[in-house]
């Protein structure tokens, strides 16, 4: 008996050894799930990396151009405001591209700048979804605003004789009220679904600025239904939009073509010269930033043309529209004589008294 009681003690205790052990490792394994699976309260930009000697330098280049984005736009809104000349569907659309300019460069810029000011990336969750949801209504009405605006030129040039009726103050202020509504409702639907996302991966966002791929990266859970509506909608409102802008040029070009005098042709080209230039400039970065990245391509030049895309294009914008457009410079010619001679009557008075 004692001989039987030795033999089968060892088996029983390796196997109590091993029930403890499997204990553990479930223990183990639970509390590793759970931390990986801890939502995450903020993120941390990346940036353009460690570069702490340039960060001051850095700081002061994307705040000149974003003062200069600002005073550049927030002028051209304000010129077709007081302006009675400028008041019209070319201007008006105009005006609240210059608008919108303000609100994009806004969105993005001042994060940027803090960051780079006081050295901290980190940013909370909330802040960086509401980045991404404002970000994604100023792209859609962009690209709204630039096609209503090559539609505009196309009545102009290919329809003078119906460009009155059609295209009035009061269809006008329909179609800029449409884009910004339209934006706002496909980009809510879309992130109600993205907003319902747990983000516990990582914390790293390898960007200057909340975008939605990165972002999208590091959630955990199934993110089919957000990736195939936020496919719909890209594809909608810049592929199309590109299409249908390229497909009104065509007209344009074919209607200019047509006229027999070399003065008409030029003079018809340059009405739309500046909404051309601009549209290239705007389509042809985001191509580059949100297309050609599927195929392997480094983060640096990704970010600097995404800076492109962010920041210049819309100081850029008013650059185009005032230097090539002679209405636009006289109408300010004159709103620098306007302040330059009240300013003279003020200190006239002063000096009387």
């Amino acid at each position: 008996m004692s001989s039987h009681a030795t033999d089968t003690t060892p088996d029983s205790d390796y196997s109590i050894i091993i029930l403890i052990g499997d204990f553990l490792l479930d223990v183990i394994m639970e509390k590793v799930e759970g931390r990986n699976q801890t939502p995450l309260m903020e993120f941390l930009l990346l940036g353009f990396g460690d570069v702490h000697e340039l960060q001051p330098l850095f700081f002061l280049l994307f705040l000149l151009i974003y003062l200069v984005t600002v005073t550049a736009n927030a002028l051209i809104v304000v010129l077709v405001v007081i302006d009675r000349h400028l008041q019209t569907p070319m201007y008006i659309f105009l005006g609240n591209l210059a608008f919108l300019g303000i609100c994009f460069s806004s969105t993005i810029v001042p994060m940027m700048l803090a960051s780079l000011l006081t050295g901290d990336r980190s940013v909370s969750v909330k802040g960086c979804m509401a980045q991404v949801y404002f970000f994604g209504v100023m792209s859609t009405t962009e690209s709204l605003l630039l096609f209503i605006m090559s539609y505009d030129r196309y009545l102009a040039i290919c329809n003078p004789l119906h460009y009155a009726a059609l295209m009035n103050g009061r269809v006008c202020g329909q179609l800029v009220a449409g884009s910004w509504v339209i934006s706002f409702l496909c980009c809510t639907v879309v992130d109600i679904f993205f907003f319902q996302l747990t983000f516990c991966d990582s914390k790293e966002i390898d960007h200057f600025f909340c975008d939605f791929t990165p972002m999208l990266k590091l959630a955990c859970g199934d993110t089919q239904i957000v990736q195939l509506l936020a496919f719909a909608v890209a594809l909608l409102f810049t592929f199309v939009t590109c299409l249908l802008i390229l497909t009104s040029y065509a007209c344009i070009i074919t209607a200019i073509l047509r006229i027999p005098s070399t003065t008409g042709r030029k003079k018809a080209f340059s009405t739309c010269s500046s909404h051309l230039i601009a549209v290239t400039i705007f389509y042809g970065i985001s191509f580059t930033v949100y297309v050609v990245p599927l195929v392997n391509t480094a983060e640096v030049p990704k970010k600097v043309f995404s800076v492109f895309c962010t920041v210049l294009t819309h100081m850029i914008n008013p650059v185009i529209y005032c230097l090539r457009n002679k209405e636009v410079k006289e109408s300010l010619r004159k709103a620098v004589f306007m302040q330059l001679a009240v300013r003279n009557c003020h200190r006239i008075r002063k000096q009387k008294f």
